[in-house]
């Protein structure tokens, strides 16, 4: 068994983490070392966080609308691109089922959009 065919990707492997790690030593050799207390904290973002209530806060229905009309979206895509490409081979019971579903999605569709996940204000 030859090793031939995997020499150029142990190459490449071998040349991404001698970069990596140049890049971090040459960062830690050329960077400014000033320490502060905000630097020092778990969570480094530009704003002071605030005080969260015990056990988390309530989060606006909002990001689960949103959450929910991705997935909607996303799950309609990945089922229409098979049945779309392999529509001429199904008889009429898939364009059955994929009418079923459609309507299924209408119904989530038209759920958020009365409960205002489509307003961007």
């Amino acid at each position: 068994m030859s090793l031939s065919p995997y020499v150029p990707i142990i190459g490449l492997l071998a040349l991404a983490a001698a970069f990596a790690l140049f890049s971090v030593g040459a960062a830690r050799f050329a960077g400014p070392l000033r320490y502060n207390k905000a630097k020092l904290e778990a969570y480094e973002c530009g704003i002071e966080p605030s005080p969260q209530p015990p056990g988390g806060g309530r989060f606006p229905i909002k990001f689960y609308l949103t959450a929910m009309l991705f997935i909607i979206f996303d799950i309609e895509i990945i089922f229409l691109y098979p049945w779309a490409v392999s529509f001429d081979a199904l008889p009429i019971f898939g364009f059955v089922e994929m009418v079923l579903f459609i309507v299924a999605v209408f119904v989530a569709y038209a759920y958020i959009w009365r409960r205002g996940g489509l307003d961007w204000d």
